[in-house]
């Protein structure tokens, strides 16, 4: 510990401090980032089944799909944060913190999400698709007993890819007041010049991205035919 305290002095006291918002971070990280999958994975499957060829076409509402997905996309995640401070402040009745920040890192995530799943389950083998549908498969035993079980490999990829993507908006979120990591490191690394806590915060987000990939490659591993 001696030696941690020599290279990043600072390091001792404000110990607890980074101690609590790498607990804010993995808060965010982890409510956001589930909520963000599952109506990521929702929406995405939604694009590819209503496409004009899909098992349950619906041109009209994929157009508008495709396009609330591309505008919100279109939006700076800062600006995107504070654009929903008042949806914000309705939904969980505050607009700041870590529990103020959620509403924006879903909605800053999702579109991400949904496109890159939409993207997956397009190279499914179509083949596979209409051999279900002559078989007497709904559409909904197609789309988990298809797409998605075909899919897991990619899924798990692009998840990872989202997440790791998350990490960099919650150190955003952080700098304009929502706490963690990002928090830590504009608070202590930049406005009170402790450069050494700024190589701190990068080496933590550095570790949990590794850790992040890691369990993603090894899921790839074992999911791949």
């Amino acid at each position: 510990m001696n030696i941690l305290y020599q290279i990043a002095p600072n390091l001792e006291a404000l110990g607890s401090e980074l101690v609590k918002c790498i607990g804010q971070t993995f808060q965010m990280l982890i409510i956001s980032g589930v909520i963000a999958f599952v109506l990521g994975l929702f929406l995405g499957v939604l694009l590819i089944v209503t496409k004009s060829d899909g098992i349950m076409a619906n041109p009209v509402l994929y157009k508008i799909l495709d396009k609330i997905i591309d505008v919100i996309r279109s939006i700076p995640f800062i600006i995107l944060m504070v654009l929903l401070i008042p949806v914000s402040r309705a939904l969980v009745g505050t607009g700041s913190g870590v529990t103020g920040s959620y509403v924006a890192l879903i909605a800053g995530t999702v579109p991400f999400f949904a496109r890159q799943i939409e993207s997956v389950l397009a190279d499914v083998d179509y083949g596979l698709v209409e051999a279900s549908a002559s078989m007497g498969f709904s559409p909904l035993e197609i789309i988990f007993s298809v797409y998605l079980k075909e899919s897991i490999p990619g899924i798990t990829r692009v998840t990872m890819i989202t997440f790791v993507s998350l990490i960099g908006i919650t150190a955003m979120a952080g700098a304009i007041g929502a706490g963690g990591l990002g928090g830590f490191a504009i608070r202590y690394g930049y406005q009170m010049g402790y450069r050494d806590m700024i190589w701190v915060t990068v080496i933590i987000i550095l570790i949990i991205i590794s850790v992040i990939q890691g369990v993603g490659n090894l899921i790839i591993r074992r999911t791949t035919h």
